[in-house]
């Protein structure tokens, strides 16, 4: 969970970052244009204020000129009043033109020059009127006449005319620089946003991968939750049948032990009786009465050689017994090896080692395993749990018939597997099916050998695998035994503990 938590944090912290960059990217774009149009706009304000004056000089000379062609022509006081506003305006319109070009440094407008021919021209116009106050028409008339005027006027135009065009021209330069900028933050824009939407999509997929891992995850704490109380009361019930199994196998412990003991106990004190006799022979004062000799010789040839025969039996019983206990003792406390196992090839090595007695009672070994080959678990208790059920078939047989010996193992789940041993032998009645697992206990006839330790020894090595092992059976119908055992031994110690 932390692992996933820190992946999380990074993933998103990436998205933020990108997704900030982007719209940092996309704000200075959007300044940059701001700022383009706002200087844009403050050059057109002053590129119109300077054509507006230029065409406001022009058209006050072009007034004036217009006043004095009038007067010259009608000698009406109209135009003389009209030339002299004309006149009076000009040098405040040439100002205004000054200060508009010098507010600008992209069209260059020759003043000099212009106020020159402002001069000129003012000059010009002043002497036709001068002459016709004189009285002089004709020269006023011949002034008029006159090209310098005319070329005067046509230079003033333009030079004026030529600031309106390049004015006009550096507009139509800034409109389209302005459309450029324009279609780069569109662009800009455009890619931004597709980036953002990619961006927020990968952080819509995170954050939903994410919101998907923590739902799995607490569906897992819940389906432990919910599992918890099962397996708990499962560890309580197995807890409790241990106790029941150990309190048995106490008590079974203790009266198995407690027979011989007694034996041993009864038949020192027949010793005692023994050589009481043996003894009041021997020490007899002269010679011994035949009663005397008669006991002694008694307890010699047949007293002592019981006795001692009895405890030796006695003895060795208990070494068995105790044997049995410290061998199923040291099963126990064995350390299990997982490896992976063939379990139908393990289970044919196991039959190749009773075939030879199979034959001779005339029966066969089928083996089918359906279960895959990834069983992984503990080989020697493997061997040890087939070799005893193999060897119980054989040795517990039914003399009338030929020995039928089966094994199926499937899968139970992804996690089990299930494996059945079936004969055709005596059977054991229902009534025995639990005690046939007990130590030192054993059902039906007992003509063979064996002290009852074998089926115990078989569970306990079951149990140790984290399985479990019961048997249905009836007397004469044979018996098959079930064992159950999880596919992975080392998964179930690392879930449940040794």
């Amino acid at each position: 969970m932390a692992i996933l938590n820190n992946t999380f944090a990074r993933s998103s912290l990436l998205m933020l970052l990108i997704g900030g960059v982007i719209m940092l990217g996309i704000v200075l774009s959007s300044f940059f244009l701001a700022q383009n149009t706002r200087d844009y706009f403050d050059e057109v304000t002053r590129l119109r204020a300077l054509r507006s004056n230029s065409a406001d000089l022009l058209l006050r000379v072009q007034s004036a000129e217009t006043a004095q062609r009038g007067y010259l022509l009608t000698r009406d006081p109209a135009f003389l009043r009209s030339f002299n506003e004309a006149r009076d305006a000009i040098p405040g319109q040439f100002q205004k033109l000054e200060r508009s070009a010098g507010a600008q440094s992209f069209v260059s407008v020759p003043l000099d020059e212009l106020r020159q021919l402002i001069a000129d021209k003012t000059h010009e116009m002043e002497s036709t009127f001068a002459r016709m106050n004189a009285g002089d028409i004709d020269g006023a008339v011949a002034i008029v006449r006159n090209d310098s005027g005319r070329l005067i006027m046509e230079r003033m135009s333009a030079i004026l005319n030529g600031t309106v065009a390049g004015m006009d021209t550096r507009l139509v330069h800034g409109i389209g620089e302005l459309r450029e900028s324009s279609d780069s933050l569109q662009w800009v824009s455009l890619g931004g946003g597709v980036v953002i939407l990619i961006v927020v999509g990968g952080a819509i997929a995170i954050v939903a991968q994410h919101v998907g891992a923590l739902n799995r995850s607490r569906s897992q704490v819940e389906a432990l939750n919910t599992n918890l109380e099962e397996r708990v009361n499962e560890r309580t019930e197995d807890l409790m049948r241990a106790n029941s199994e150990i309190q048995r196998y106490a008590y079974i412990v203790s009266h198995d032990l407690r027979a011989p003991l007694v034996n041993i106990m009864g038949f020192t004190s027949e010793l005692e009786t023994t050589m009481q006799d043996i003894r009041a022979y021997v020490l007899a004062e002269g010679m011994p009465s035949e009663a005397a000799v008669r006991q002694a010789r008694l307890a010699v040839e047949e007293d002592l050689p019981e006795a001692i025969g009895f405890i030796r039996s006695s003895t060795k019983k208990m070494d068995g017994l105790i044997n049995a206990i410290l061998k199923i003792s040291r099963d126990g406390r064995r350390e299990l090896k997982p490896e992976r196992i063939d379990l139908a090839e393990m289970l044919s090595m196991t039959a190749d080692s009773i075939n030879h007695q199979v034959v001779d009672a005339g029966g066969e070994v089928k083996i089918a395993v359906q279960a895959a080959r990834g069983l992984v678990s503990d080989r020697f208790s493997l061997e040890q749990i087939f070799g005893n059920l193999f060897d119980n078939a054989v040795k517990y047989r039914n003399p009338d018939k030929p020995l039928q010996l089966s094994v199926r193992a499937y899968p139970v789940g992804r996690s089990a597997v299930r494996i059945e041993v079936a004969d055709n032998g005596r059977g054991i009645a229902p009534e025995d099916h639990e005690r046939v697992f007990e130590l030192f206990r054993r059902s039906g006839l007992q003509d063979q050998s064996g002290e009852g330790i074998g089926l115990a020894h078989v569970r306990s090595l079951v149990r140790n695998l984290g399985g479990d092992i019961t048997v249905a059976s009836t007397l004469g119908g044979g018996s098959t035994f079930v064992i159950r055992l999880p596919v992975d031994l080392s998964q179930y110690v690392r879930s449940n503990g040794p």
